[in-house]
C-alpha cells in the first residue's frame, strides 16, 4: 500500500468534519463575546442554544440566556447572530443581544417549549452552562 494512502484513524481527515457542539463555532463565539459585554459572566446562569440554520452561505444562531434577577427571578436575553460562511464577505456578521424580560423560571421553561412546538424543530434547545462559553465562567449562587 502506497504511503499516500490513507488508513486508520487519519482516514477521516478526508472527509467533513462532524458539526461542532451545540454553541460552539465562530458565529457563536461572536455572540459569547457580545453577551459578556452585557451579561457578567459569573451571573449567567443558563445559555440555551437553538440548533443554527445555514442557507445561502449564511448561519443565524439563536440563544437564550438567563441571569438571577435580585428578586429571584430570571432577566432572560436572547442573543442572535448572523454569520456570512461563503463568499466574499466570509466572516462578517450581524449580533444583536436584548433584554426581553424578568420571569420565574418555571414560566420560562414552559415559554421553550412552546417555541419548539410553534417553530416545528424537532430539537428542543441545548441547555449549557457559562463555562461552554466562557472560562471559569461558573457561578457561585
Amino acid at each position: 500500500m502506497a504511503a499516500s494512502e490513507p488508513t486508520g484513524p487519519d482516514a477521516g481527515a478526508l472527509f467533513p468534519l462532524a458539526p461542532p457542539a451545540p454553541g460552539q463555532g465562530a458565529g457563536w463565539a461572536k455572540l459569547a463575546a457580545a453577551v459578556e459585554a452585557q451579561v457578567p459572566p459569573r451571573e449567567i446562569e443558563t445559555i440555551y442554544v437553538f440548533r443554527p440554520i445555514k442557507r445561502a452561505g449564511k448561519e443565524w444562531g439563536t440563544a437564550v440566556v438567563t441571569r438571577k434577577a435580585s428578586d429571584g427571578r430570571l432577566r432572560i436575553y436572547t442573543a442572535k447572530y448572523m454569520l456570512i460562511v461563503r463568499g466574499k464577505e466570509r466572516g462578517q456578521s450581524k449580533i444583536e443581544v436584548a433584554e426581553v424580560a424578568l420571569s420565574p423560571a418555571e414560566v420560562l421553561a414552559r415559554v421553550m417549549q412552546a417555541t419548539v412546538d410553534r417553530s416545528g424543530d424537532t430539537e428542543p434547545p441545548v441547555e449549557l452552562g457559562p463555562s461552554a462559553w466562557y472560562e471559569g465562567g461558573g457561578h457561585s449562587g
